[in-house]
């Protein structure tokens, strides 16, 4: 028989293999077998430096340029959420520049030199009345204004662009004018067959680049020749600076399940009832009474194609939506004269996903006999100890503490995410992520209440004779005595540590290897630029006290019976009523999100709060809930292992504050 510490290597190191065998695979999927040079580079834009990943078709050469196009992300995401785009263009014969834009991923530059102005425009631009209170003043932090001003762009009228305490719209592509720029320099691009796409934030940032370069004319121009928006904003033709503006062969991909106002022109649902306004129609340069979906306006020749595909997809899926990407390959195909491969996509970009998701999952799950292994060593060891003797919550008490909690959480995540998102008084220079935010000021509400109810739960059972000590509380070995456990509480974040770092190296190889970071279509565990590992820093303490008082309340305060009983069938009995109270308040809150919205009603949180409360984080929700059940298996396997909620809790806390920190939205 082996001896443990054998077992957990092999284990280890089985799972470790298994992950970077996918990302090869992975790698492979998105080189074409070797027809495609990948490489990674950096540009100088006016407010600082650009990261961007570079695919060339090995055809593609200075005797023999080729046709180009420029991606750009949404709000949150990175270069490489246009991965499926930049493969199947690839592979079609086109070069492709995945930008990190302002303030993502790896640039320099922050979401603030996009610019700001202290107005906003309530509905579509063009379509707004200071008498209808559709175009107001507003105030508040620079983030808050920022967000507020996604859909007003550089090219702008000034009256939109700018205000009168000097502020204005400085640079609304996110540096996707230097990135076309740069695109259009490579001696293998023909400047000629240039086009854009973006997702989300990345169709304003792609309307800005066309408008930069739309007024130019002629066979030599290197305006685009293809925009492709994937759920993108229209405007009336009166909000630009200038008439002289062309946009040339534009293809707006609409999600039906469009969580984003501004994307559905405030109505409630996308329906047929939107083609026949004035803003569609006029986009289609037809009739009302004609305008269709999934029909082509116009004519490639002179730039006037228009069309609007509608897909039955939600905002954040539609960069994989296989039916949008199709028809973009063909909307580029037919406006920058590719040859090759036909419109239709194999989804071997889905493959690509599924290999690199399965990479991620692997590296996590290599996390817990990482941990075993090192608790075989004397250092380690005295981590592990039994379950604290302790009574155990069952039938209504249990319930009772568990549908608190889901609802104290769920009910609260709507308002309190959006406050730390814009209006929460932060300094700014200090605290500069922006989805970060919104979790911060979730969490310190939460801890609030967690360490209330956990005082006064201390109080009312001194009272009946009974105490409550720190190793119920999971926070002490259980002849520890009264007080925290300095000694395990070090050993155990020291533990989460190890566990956290195996899997930063993974993914410093996978990027430096296969340049591949560990996702599934939203991005998840990247690198650390010297800038980002600061802001993990000033996260990290609230994010480890949250974790910490969760799985104190939810894994020990609430312990369940079978906690301790040993094997797979002793965690499954567990696990599942863990992973509710974690998970449970926000999995509501996506209910009424999204059952009234696929009964064609509207999104809920639109319809109950306001748009306010709505976008973001609402969409946020589909990624979000995987992760925590996720966290969820962690927290409980570390529970019932070490008996004490520091290792779960501190390696969850690290993940969570990795993830928001590594790569979204930066001032």
């Amino acid at each position: 028989m082996k001896a443990p510490w054998k077992k957990y290597m092999i284990c280890t190191a089985a799972l470790l293999i298994a992950a970077f065998i996918c990302m090869g695979i992975a790698n492979a999927i998105q080189t074409g077998g070797g027809s495609i040079e990948l490489s990674e580079g950096v540009l100088e834009s006016e407010y600082g430096s650009l990261a961007f990943k570079l695919y060339r078709p090995v055809k593609a050469t200075a005797e023999r340029p080729a046709p180009a196009v420029l991606l750009l992300h949404g709000y949150q995401n990175d270069r490489e959420t246009g991965s499926a785009y930049a493969i199947e263009l690839a592979r079609r014969g086109a070069v492709v520049l995945a930008l990190d834009e302002y303030g993502h991923g790896a640039s320099e530059p922050g979401m603030k030199e996009r610019g700001y102005v202290n107005h906003q425009v309530k509905v579509n631009y063009g379509l707004e009345s200071e008498a209808e209170g559709t175009y107001v003043t507003i105030g508040g932090p620079s983030r808050f204004r920022i967000m507020m001003n996604f859909s007003n762009l550089s090219f702008f009228d000034p009256y939109y662009s700018t205000d009168e305490e000097g502020n204005s719209i400085r640079d609304s592509s996110m540096g996707g004018i230097a990135a076309y720029a740069y695109l259009a320099g490579l001696d293998f691009v023909d400047e000629t067959r240039m086009g854009v796409s973006g997702h989300s934030m990345g169709t304003w940032a792609s309307w800005s680049v066309a408008a930069a370069y739309g007024a130019e004319d002629g066979e030599e121009s290197i305006a685009p020749k293809a925009v492709v928006l994937q759920c993108g904003e229209l405007f009336t033709d009166d909000v630009y600076d200038s008439n002289a503006i062309k946009f040339n062969n534009v293809l707006l991909l609409q999600a039906k399940y469009e969580e984003f106002s501004y994307f559905r022109d405030y109505k409630n649902m996308v329906t047929d009832e939107l083609l026949s306004t004035p803003l569609r129609s006029g986009f289609l340069g037809c009739d009302p009474a004609e305008a269709a979906w999934n029909t082509t306006f116009g004519d490639f020749s002179d730039g006037s194609a228009r069309r609007i595909e509608l897909l039955n997809t939600n905002h954040r899926l539609t960069t994989h939506n296989s039916k949008g990407i199709s028809v973009a390959m063909g909307w580029f195909m037919d406006a920058l004269a590719m040859d090759g491969l036909t419109s239709d996509v194999s989804n071997v970009y889905m493959t690509k996903e599924r290999l690199v998701f399965a990479a991620m999952l692997l590296c996590v799950a290599a996390l817990l006999p990482f941990m075993e292994l090192l608790l075989q060593t004397p250092f380690f060891r005295p981590v592990a100890q039994e379950l604290p003797v302790r009574e155990v919550k069952t039938g209504k008490a249990w319930w009772k503490g568990a549908v608190i909690t889901m609802l104290t959480a769920g009910l609260t995540y709507p308002f309190l995410t959006q406050l730390g998102h814009g209006l929460l008084p932060l300094p700014e220079g200090v605290f500069r992520m922006t989805i970060g935010n919104g979790f911060l000021c979730w969490y310190l509400f939460l801890i609030i209440i967690m360490l209330v109810t956990t005082i006064v739960s201390r109080k009312r059972a001194r009272k009946r004779g009974k105490s409550i000590g720190y190793a119920e509380l999971g926070l002490a070995r259980n002849n520890h005595g009264d007080g925290l456990d300095w000694g395990l509480l070090g050993k155990s974040a020291l533990l989460s540590l190890c566990m956290a770092g195996l899997l930063y190296v993974c993914t410093i190889l996978f990027e430096t290897l296969f340049m591949l970071d560990l996702r599934c279509i939203w991005p998840f565990f990247k690198g650390f630029t010297g800038d980002r590992a600061l802001q993990f820093l000033v996260y990290i303490p609230v994010f480890a006290l949250f974790f910490l008082l969760n799985n104190s309340k939810i894994f020990a305060q609430m312990q369940v019976a079978g906690t301790e009983t040993p094997g797979l069938k002793g965690f499954v009995t567990c696990w599942w009523k863990y992973a509710l109270c974690m998970v449970g308040g926000v999995m509501l809150i996506a209910l009424i999100e999204y059952i009234p919205f696929f009964m064609g009603i509207g999104p809920g949180a639109d319809l109950l709060f306001s748009s306010t409360f709505g976008g973001p984080f609402m969409s946020l929700l589909i990624v979000f809930i995987p992760q925590v059940l996720v966290f969820s298996v962690l927290c409980t396997y570390c529970y019932r292992r070490t008996g004490s909620v520091y290792t779960g809790a501190f390696t969850v806390a690290t993940l969570a504050c990795w993830i928001v920190t590594g790569g979204s939205a930066m001032l």
